[in-house]
C-alpha cells in the first residue's frame, strides 16, 4: 500500500503553495508545463519567436491569476485555457492596430505552402505553421486541442459558420500540402 502524500507535495499541493506566493512551487508547476505551453503557443502562432514570448505572456497571466484557480479542472486543463486567451488576446491586439489599413479578410492574405517533390517527407507542424492566420487558430483550436466550433466562436470572436469555414480552408490546404 503507497504511503499518502503530504500536504504541499504533488500537483495539487504545489498549486497550492504557489497560489500563496511560493515562487519556487511555481518553477516547478513552470518546468512540467512550459513545454505543452510552448507548442501550443507555435503551434496557434506559426512564428518561434512570438510562441517564446506567449509562453512567457501566459505564466504571468497564469502567475497573477492563480489566486482564482478553484481546483475545479486540473491545473493542466486550467493552464492551457489562459494560454489559449493569452495568444487569442494577442492575435486580437495585433489585428485591431492592421485594421486601419485592410478588411480583416485582407489582412490575412492565403500563403502558399510549400510543396516537396514526391521522395521528400514534410514536416507535420511547419505545415501547420505555414496555414493562414486565421485558418491554423481554428485548426489548432478544433483538431489539434478539441474545441468545439460554438466555443471557438466564442474565444475568437467569429461566427460558428467561419470557424466551420476556416477549418475547412486548413484542412484543405493541409491535404494539398501533404499530398505525395
Amino acid at each position: 500500500m503507497a504511503a499518502p502524500r503530504e500536504a504541499g507535495f504533488g500537483v495539487p499541493g504545489l498549486v497550492a503553495r504557489a497560489a500563496a506566493g511560493d515562487v519556487q512551487a511555481f518553477e516547478e508547476l513552470y518546468r512540467a508545463n512550459v513545454g505543452r505551453v510552448y507548442a501550443l503557443c507555435l503551434r496557434m502562432s506559426g512564428d518561434r519567436h512570438l510562441a517564446e514570448e506567449l509562453v512567457q505572456e501566459s505564466f504571468v497571466r497564469a502567475w497573477q491569476k492563480l489566486p482564482s484557480f478553484r481546483g475545479a479542472s486540473a491545473f493542466s486543463t486550467w493552464l492551457h485555457r489562459v494560454t489559449v486567451n493569452v495568444v487569442l488576446g494577442h492575435r486580437r491586439s495585433a489585428s485591431s492596430r492592421a485594421r486601419g489599413s485592410a478588411p480583416p479578410e485582407a489582412a490575412e492574405p492565403e500563403r502558399a505552402v510549400t510543396t516537396v517533390s514526391p521522395g521528400e517527407a514534410i514536416d507535420l507542424e511547419r505545415a501547420i505553421g505555414a496555414l493562414p492566420d486565421r485558418a491554423r487558430e481554428v485548426f489548432v483550436l478544433h483538431d489539434v486541442e478539441g474545441f468545439r466550433h460554438e466555443e471557438i466562436a466564442r474565444l475568437t470572436g467569429i461566427a460558428v459558420g467561419t470557424s466551420k469555414a476556416q477549418l475547412h480552408r486548413a484542412r484543405r490546404i493541409l491535404r494539398k500540402a501533404l499530398a505525395p
